[in-house]
């Protein structure tokens, strides 16, 4: 028996030292750990080095807008698929089913808060399950305040930070987007009334602090920090809207040493419609990398707006396609990929369109494909494609020369994109076939 074991064994080791069976790389929590915070950075209890999420938020799980999505196989596509190392699970206080005020909806109060409950659980056990960080959002916003609920916050996270406190993947977002009027001194009062609640029960968690003006003033919030550690401050931006003069806020908290981490972020307007800019979206990612800020994308849902990251009326819950993906979700996941080291796969060309012209030649065209350094025309004269010819080009136009009149060409093309030399290539087209006849 103990000859059989060793023999399995080796065989075992032969296998994986030759490829042939997958090994698992090591998910974010088993490579960090734990997070606690360092001067201005986010930082591995493991490693001591710097930690940078690319995460992605939910909708409010209160609606079906934002729940769908929260589940296992959900994240794992965000995480094998699109680079994703985070979630964020916003629950809004008040509106229809808010955890604080139901609105018009039909159950009492207490269910409400239950149902709610159970979301979050189930999205904290995915992301525990798939070694993924994951931040619980006490979502305000018409409620402009933290104070308006504070007694409700202090319940809430006193029963969720107790049941979660040997987790170490579990962030505590308290308070979204304090607006209106809200000063920071208010929120500090009410920071300074709510982080005890959890320090109680989970000593060194990481905790996450809004700033006024829907946590845009970061630099306001510098000039006066919280004494407690293992505090990060909330910088909330949409590209459209936001550009240099909220930067500058950024710099100058971090100037000031103020931790920060971008909790919510779009590449559309402030009100998640309207134009995406990705020319500004990207002077933010660039900025945040380089100071090794975390970010989450807002919003994995399919909510017909600017900033939903899926397509609006998808139907897939996860294993989301590039085809699945709205504007903003194919240049957030390419962004993410990239900046992780993953090769960017360009789209599928379509609209592949041939024409015979006089003198032997065929005139091709298309349509530009996102991620698309340039394209790979491939044309035979058999549907096998065998002993075909592929000619290169950075134009979506394109004319082949010297062809044999009378004969049948077969054409496909397809994009590549290039990075540190090497090319990933993406989907062909469909094959368009024409007779060489002039």
């Amino acid at each position: 028996m103990m000859r059989m074991k060793k023999i399995a064994l080796l065989m075992l080791g032969l296998l994986l030292f030759f490829g042939k069976l997958p090994v698992q790389a090591a998910t974010a929590v088993e490579q960090n750990g734990a997070l606690k915070v360092e001067g201005t950075k986010l930082v591995s209890s493991k490693t001591g080095k710097p930690v940078q999420l690319r995460g992605v938020s939910t909708h409010g799980i209160n609606w079906d807008v934002g729940y769908p999505y929260v589940s296992k196989a959900a994240f794992k596509t965000l995480r094998d698929k699109y680079s994703v190392n985070a979630v964020r699970l916003a629950m809004y206080t008040v509106e229809y089913y808010g955890y604080c005020d139901k609105g018009s909806a039909g159950e009492k109060q207490s269910q409400v808060q239950t149902v709610l409950k159970q979301r979050i659980d189930t999205g904290v056990q995915a992301a525990k399950d798939l070694g993924m960080y994951v931040i619980i959002d006490w979502h305000i916003l018409s409620d402009q305040t933290p104070l308006k609920y504070q007694e409700e916050a202090k319940t809430f996270f006193q029963e969720i930070s107790a049941k979660y406190a040997s987790y170490d993947n579990v962030m505590y977002e308290i308070c979204n987007e304090p607006n209106g009027s809200t000063s920071w001194e208010e929120i500090k009062k009410y920071a300074n009334t709510v982080i005890p609640v959890i320090r109680a029960n989970d000593g060194d968690a990481v905790i996450i602090v809004g700033t006024p003006t829907w946590s845009q003033d970061v630099d306001v919030a510098s000039k006066s920090p919280l004494t407690y550690d293992n505090i990060m401050y909330t910088l909330h931006f949409y590209a459209a809207t936001h550009k240099d003069a909220y930067r500058d806020k950024l710099r100058t908290a971090l100037d000031n040493g103020l931790p920060v981490m971008v909790t919510e972020y779009g590449v559309s307007e402030a009100s998640g419609a309207g134009a995406i800019n990705t020319t500004e979206a990207k002077k933010w990612l660039d900025l945040l990398d380089q100071n090794n800020i975390g970010y989450f994308a807002w919003s994995l849902s399919n909510k017909a707006e600017s900033a939903s990251l899926l397509k609006a009326g998808t139907q897939k819950t996860s294993g989301w396609k590039a085809a699945d993906l709205s504007k903003a979700g194919k240049w957030v996941f390419n962004q993410y990929n990239a900046r992780s080291g993953k090769p960017v796969k360009p789209d599928k060309v379509k609209s592949l369109k041939v024409k015979n012209l006089s003198g032997r030649k065929l005139k091709i065209t298309f349509k530009k494909a996102d991620n698309a350094t340039g394209y790979q025309i491939c044309y035979a004269t058999n549907n096998k494609f065998k002993k075909s010819v592929v000619k290169k080009t950075k134009k979506t136009s394109y004319t082949l020369k010297k062809l044999k009149k009378g004969k049948t060409y077969y054409v496909k093309v397809r994009a590549y994109h290039t990075k540190n030399g090497r090319n990933s290539y993406g989907a062909y087209s469909a094959v368009c076939r024409v007779k060489v006849k002039k």
